[in-house]
């Protein structure tokens, strides 16, 4: 089963640096430590969901609905922040930071839908 409490814990920290970034940006501020810190938080999480979930499944557990679904939201949301992160670096002005917070907001609705993907519940 996926760890819920790794689950609700990502959801609340993708949400806080979307919404964080969005803020800063909002505010025309440029990509800093802080927007691309807490994106790449996102990241560690999501790497740390990849772990679990691999070493779930591979003892014996499958999501409710389709497995390889879970997993492909996974790699995708996984590239959400890499790609956000370098544009932020390439282009450094307000907008970047209101694509970070795009990334983070993103990747809380993705994890959402992992959830409803792995548990069965709509």
């Amino acid at each position: 089963m996926m760890l819920d409490w790794l689950y609700s814990a990502q959801v609340a920290i993708a949400t806080s640096a979307g919404v964080l970034c969005l803020i800063l940006g909002l505010a025309k501020r440029k990509p800093s430590l802080i927007t691309l810190g807490s994106i790449a938080l996102v990241e560690l999480g999501l790497l740390v969901q990849l772990i679990a979930s691999i070493a779930i499944v591979i003892s014996g557990a499958r999501a409710k609905n389709d497995t390889i679904e879970f997993f492909a939201y996974l790699l995708v949301a996984l590239m959400i922040p890499v790609g956000a992160v370098f544009w932020a670096l390439i282009e450094r002005n307000r907008w970047s930071t209101v694509v970070l917070a795009v990334a983070g907001l993103t990747v809380a609705v993705m994890l959402v839908r992992m959830h409803q993907i792995w548990t069965g519940i709509y």
